[in-house]
């Protein structure tokens, strides 16, 4: 189902109206065919501003470890604590008796898929109200504190297998990738992944010069408008989050979309083989749940409630999945995530297209922002013939 055409002037429009009315204080969007980029816009923002990825950073992280299984130096079904020995003494939290925490050993070890399709177990704070609880009765530090603690001596919410959750298993899959690796993410991702796509932009430390084109982060307020708040990651991170800690611009992440869309390649630089990318895009879930009640939050400051998914979803490794075609929008087998700071992006192969929007406001899960999402997804797929 090839794109026969995209209205270009009506995705200005929506950015622009988006920005007018107070939806968002500045976006970029970008749209990728497998050949070529079919639109690229900002407004409020310059063309090359760099935005925190957040938890678009997943997706490298788990291309990262991919590339690990291909080179037959991991397998998706060992178990994790067999290449990094601390996941082993992650307990299971639970409950509390008297306020102090209840742990006990896991029902069994995680594996690596799980670290991949979030299943392992691990939670993040802000979707758990147990794992909150946790933090505060230890004084643990939380997640974007940069503080290896943060996840090292944070236990699971729930037994592996159980249910899909989602947390920290991707800052351990990134952990995993350094061990295998015997390099820092940061490293691993700019040499094995944007090197070789060309996203010189995309890092894990923003020198002086990127640092000056990043947006700054802002909040909706309970009045709806938005102010600017101040807010960085932390410069020297005791490690490097494989779950939330990159940058980059839209172009970068536009490459990235493309490679995945074209099965692993762009411009003769191949990052995972066709059939790695198919699993990836392969629900992995195997009849474990995924919560109906959507993703509740338990930090209102970092997340409104996520809604559940009004469609047949799943989780491949490293991407949100939905099952069915939506009606005038993406299509069965697309792959897609956020990022905290309200960011969207979605991948739908059997289409041959991709997009993204980007900008920094909290809550997640903001809700003009997803609708201006929608609005460009509506306008993209408007623009297909059979």
């Amino acid at each position: 189902m090839p794109i026969m055409s995209l209205d270009t002037t009506q995705l200005d429009a929506i950015l622009a109206n988006a920005v007018a009315t107070g939806a968002a204080p500045a976006l970029a969007a970008i749209v990728v065919s497998p050949d070529e980029v079919l639109y690229s816009g900002a407004v409020g923002v310059e063309p090359n501003t760099i935005f925190r990825y957040a938890s678009c950073t997943k997706a490298l992280a788990s291309v990262a470890a991919l590339q690990l299984v291909e080179q037959g130096r991991i397998s998706l079904d060992d178990e994790v604590a067999a290449h990094l020995p601390e996941f082993g003494k992650v307990q299971v939290l639970d409950g509390f008796v008297d306020g102090e925490p209840i742990l006990r050993t896991p029902s069994r070890a995680p594996l690596v898929r799980e670290l991949l399709n979030h299943t392992s177990g691990a939670e993040y704070f802000f979707t758990n109200e147990n794992i909150k609880a946790f933090h505060e009765a230890t004084g643990t530090p939380a997640i974007l504190s940069g503080e290896k603690a943060s996840i090292t001596d944070v236990p699971l919410g729930r037994d592996p297998g159980t249910m899909w959750a989602y947390g920290t298993s991707v800052d351990w899959l990134g952990l995993l990738v350094e061990q295998v690796s015997g390099q820092g993410l940061d490293e691993y991702i700019a040499e094995h992944i944007a090197g070789p796509l060309g996203m010189p932009d995309v890092t894990f430390h923003p020198t002086d010069e990127q640092a000056a084109r990043l947006m700054p982060l802002y909040a909706r307020t309970p009045e709806g408008g938005l102010v600017e708040i101040p807010f960085e990651l932390p410069p020297a991170p005791e490690w490097w989050a494989g779950g939330h800690g990159s940058y980059g611009t839209a172009a970068a992440y536009g490459r990235f979309m493309q490679a995945l869309l074209r099965g692993g390649e762009l411009d003769g630089a191949r990052i995972l083989n066709e059939d790695t990318v198919e699993l990836a895009f392969t629900d992995s879930l195997n009849g474990v749940p995924m919560p109906t009640d959507g993703i509740p939050t338990s930090a209102p400051e970092l997340s409104n409630d996520v809604p559940p998914y009004p469609f047949a979803e799943g989780w491949g490794l490293g991407f949100h999945l939905t099952l069915e075609d939506v009606p005038n929008a993406r299509r069965a087998g697309t792959g897609d995530w956020a990022g905290l700071f309200n960011l969207y992006y979605f991948i739908d192969r059997s289409t041959g297209v991709a997009a993204m929007l980007l900008t920094q406001v909290l809550p997640f899960f903001d809700w003009p922002i997803v609708e201006t999402f929608m609005q460009i997804e509506a306008t993209i797929y408007a623009g297909l013939t059979e």
